[in-house]
């Protein structure tokens, strides 16, 4: 891990409140942003079999299609907060969009498959990024309102992780898999508009002032160097972990215990629709307690109810399995809170967002491998499930250290004067 970190004025408080108009028109640009951050991973899917008679598309190619998702999303969120040394989150949303947007297109025009790949990677890397700006700019434009704001985002992620695959198939029907997978360019063009209008010009001139005249210390914040945001990263990734696995293999498991293939995917639109109203409450309740370690023991609880009814007995009341194991990932929006809950800043809740989701992402990958893996090992699905039964004692623990009331910055050694990034680390008081 690079010693470079994430250079920041050392407090928001110093830094003036943007308006009501400016946090109208930044409120908006949160909710279209996140709509947009799925758009790439669930258009796909639905349409393979059609990008296949054009393009060279084979089985392995579409697991590797499948694996990007979650590698570009790390790979995004560990290189985004060195960005943020240079540009605003501001800036970064928009370049997250540019970039997403120009992906889409590539990819909707590819002539090849190495050009669709490519387009690929720039879609999901700008939304990897956007991703990591998200947290920022709630705790930059709404630092009363974290929870709030972060339930409306994660839920409207969820929006825009449905609403594609529920449209792919029918605009590919009437004017094929490219404009299928192209047109959604255009709500990355939409999701800019918002920052290009933030302030009046007058309005950029009230916020420039007071930061040239600010004399204050700028200061390098290290995340890696906190136990809370290593915890922060296993809460994450162990959650993106079990999700991601049973998105891969609960329809062939449940398909494999004698349901039918419709009955399969109805299982899986349960699991992944009880998430929703957890993206709704856990962000809010999070906020007014002190320390929510309980909703770590209801997550972990339910994953454990779920797997246990999978596992035992997949062909009875799987609906009641689906729909515990579906209330598991409530940690997935509590990790999202804690980045500003336990941040004192909006430029340490950048730096601490990039490292959680990148190695959180990163760890995720391992889910859907080694749990098929595990299953054409074994041919059966115990070891799988003892896997994911570690992961969720890790995630547990995560969850115990890092839902304890204590700012990640408060630890010594992950906030420095800049002027030492690249020398001896002082000590900090």
């Amino acid at each position: 891990m690079s010693e470079k970190g994430t250079t920041t004025a050392p407090e928001d408080a110093a830094k003036p409140t943007p308006g009501r108009r400016g946090r109208i028109v930044a409120g908006a640009g949160i909710l279209i942003v996140a709509f947009t951050l799925r758009i790439a991973v669930t258009s796909v899917p639905p349409l393979t079999g059609m990008i296949a008679k054009d393009l060279f598309l084979p089985s392995w190619l579409i697991g590797i299609l499948g694996m990007l998702p979650t590698a570009l999303f790390g790979a995004a969120g560990l290189v985004t907060p060195l960005l943020m040394r240079r540009w605003s989150v501001e800036t970064l949303a928009v370049g997250c969009m540019v970039a997403a947007g120009a992906g889409q297109i590539v990819r909707a025009v590819a002539p090849e498959t190495g050009l669709f790949l490519a387009g690929s990677a720039l879609a999901l890397a700008g939304m990897g990024a956007g991703n990591v700006v998200l947290p920022p700019m709630v705790k930059k434009y709404f630092p009363r309102r974290i929870g709030l704001l972060t339930a409306l985002y994660v839920t409207v992620i969820s929006l825009g992780t449905t609403v594609p695959p529920v449209l792919a198939v029918p605009v590919a029907d009437s004017a094929g898999w490219r404009v299928s997978i192209g047109w959604w360019a255009a709500v990355n063009a939409i999701a800019i508009l918002p920052w290009l209008t933030a302030w009046s010009p007058q309005e950029r001139r009230r916020r420039k002032a007071p930061a040239r005249a600010s004399s204050a210390p700028r200061v390098v914040v290290r995340p890696w160097h906190s136990p809370s945001a290593w915890a922060l990263a296993l809460l994450f990734g162990c959650t993106s972990l079990n999700t991601y696995t049973l998105f891969a293999w609960l329809p062939p498991l449940v398909a494999g215990a004698g349901l039918t293939p419709g009955e399969a995917g109805l299982q899986l639109a349960i699991f992944s629709g009880v998430g929703l109203p957890m993206s709704l409450i856990v962000p809010v309740l999070a906020s007014r307690l002190r320390n929510p370690f309980p909703i770590v023991v209801f997550g972990v609880s339910c994953f454990v109810a779920g797997y246990l009814g999978l596992l035992l007995a997949p062909a009875t009341a799987t609906w009641l399995w689906s729909t515990l194991a579906g209330l598991g990932p409530a940690t997935f929006p509590l990790s999202l809170v804690l980045v500003n809950l336990r941040t004192h800043s909006h430029q340490a809740s950048g730096a601490v967002s990039g490292f959680a989701q990148g190695l959180g992402y990163l760890l995720a990958c391992a889910g859907p491998l080694f749990a098929g893996i595990l299953h054409d090992a074994t041919g059966a699905w115990t070891a799988s499930f003892a896997f994911l039964g570690v992961t969720l004692v890790i995630l547990a623990v995560a969850g115990w250290v890092v839902c304890r009331p204590r700012f990640i910055e408060d630890h010594p050694g992950v906030v420095v004067p800049a002027r030492f990034q690249g020398g001896t680390t002082p000590p900090v008081t």
